[in-house]
């Protein structure tokens, strides 16, 4: 059965004239001819119904398209037309100029602020964009809460107010996240006191989120890995794309974000190394293994498609695009339920990686070279599972044998 040609779509009313460039910008994003008609066919439906409603191009706005959506849904198009199926449509209109976005909001103190201390961490502390992210929201809601002006507020700023927002967050979250809030907020109150904004330095006034009693790293079983691995459909882009991914996890230890953030230009087959973008900003350059070159050759050839910029690994699915560090463990998630394996994150495979290291005799620096840990104290964790070495150190049990 062969696919519809978007072409057959016949528009009328005031869009009519923005057919040929949607459906070249859909193709350009790649999507197939029958999801480029679908969309046309919704394209269809706004321009008739805005002409039914006699409205120009100049009308058209947010508003409007709310309206075409709330109409439609009442009349039972509640899965054609939806926010979800127009956003596509609604951001080409507004990349050439069309739909005229929302006002402009006024930028407050607190926003000014904010970005200020957003630009810190990223310039001056090497912070990556999803740690960045998570300060801000965090650092919002500590400045919202102050009384206004906000300048008086932060000049009085005390430990005991900077105490009770700790509490008051970790009261309402896990533990896991109450430590990012600490971090956040000494990292904030660094830059206030650096900036002026604050005369003493309270970041020492943060109170310490309780450790939590950390389990011993968890490595993979033996065997598991094949499976896998074999798990993985190498025959079809997605499967071959999935196989890659999976090969960079636990070959090389690398973590969800940097094996998404992988470039073309990061790959040096000549010298057969690989440039890794890690944390705060560290760049490091690790030897390509010829198993693991040989999957990201094999999947360069046949499973990523060619014309969406330098990043390795693309979407499946439209719009294609760079894969996000979740999508990376999403990938990993997948394959361990299709292996029948149970639950598994990408984290395991960094694990079995230092596991298998210091199995084969690999010492503590070279886990750490590898895993390119900041402190040696990191890798120090995986001295709890190397019992061979322990049982040296344990001291007979009394009255037993010596």
């Amino acid at each position: 059965m062969t696919e519809p040609k978007p072409d057959r779509v016949r528009v009328r009313g005031p869009l009519s004239s923005f057919t040929d460039g949607y459906s070249e910008h859909l193709a350009g994003r790649g999507y197939l001819p029958r999801s480029v008609q679908s969309h046309l066919y919704l394209l269809a439906q706004l321009s008739r119904w805005m002409e039914g409603e006699g409205l120009n191009l100049g009308a058209l706005s947010l508003s409007v398209v709310e309206r075409f959506v709330t109409e439609h849904r009442q009349h039972g198009y509640v899965s054609a037309v939806s926010p979800g199926k127009l956003r596509p449509l609604l951001g080409y209109l507004d990349q050439v100029g069309v739909l005229p976005g929302a006002p402009p909001v006024t930028s407050t103190e607190v926003d000014q602020l904010i970005q200020e201390f957003c630009d810190y961490l990223g310039y001056e502390r090497g912070l990556a964009a999803g740690s960045v992210t998570l300060y801000e929201r965090i650092a919002r809601r500590f400045l919202e809460e102050l009384a206004r002006p906000m300048t008086g507020s932060l000049a009085s700023l005390s430990g005991a107010e900077v105490n009770a927002f700790v509490l008051r967050e970790s009261a309402r979250v896990r533990p896991r996240t109450a430590e990012t809030v600490v971090c956040a907020l000494r990292a904030l109150l660094r830059f206030l006191h650096v900036q002026g904004w604050i005369p003493a330095p309270l970041a020492a006034a943060v109170p310490s989120v309780p450790q939590r009693r950390e389990g011993l790293p968890r490595a993979l079983p033996v065997g598991q890995l094949s499976v896998l691995l074999d798990s993985c459909d190498r025959e079809t882009p997605l499967g071959c794309r999935e196989h890659t991914m999976l090969m960079l996890l636990a070959r090389l230890g690398l973590r969800c974000g940097e094996v998404a953030g992988l470039t073309l230009d990061d790959l040096d087959w000549r010298a057969g190394e690989l440039v890794v973008h890690g944390k705060r900003s560290r760049t490091d350059r690790l030897p390509l293994p010829c198993d693991v070159g040989e999957a990201l050759s094999d999947y360069l050839r046949r499973g990523r498609p060619a014309g969406f910029g330098r990043t390795v690994f693309l979407r499946a699915k439209p719009p294609i695009g760079p894969l996000s560090g979740d999508g990376v463990s999403a990938v990993v998630a997948r394959a361990a339920q299709r292996a029948g394996i149970g639950t598994i994150r990408a984290h395991r495979l960094r694990h079995s990686v230092a596991t298998e290291m210091l199995r084969r005799g690999a010492g503590l620096v070279e886990i750490g070279q590898v895993l390119r840990h900041q402190s040696l104290e990191v890798t120090a964790v995986y001295a709890k599972v190397d019992r061979s070495a322990l049982s040296q150190l344990a001291l007979p049990w009394p009255g037993g044998q010596s």
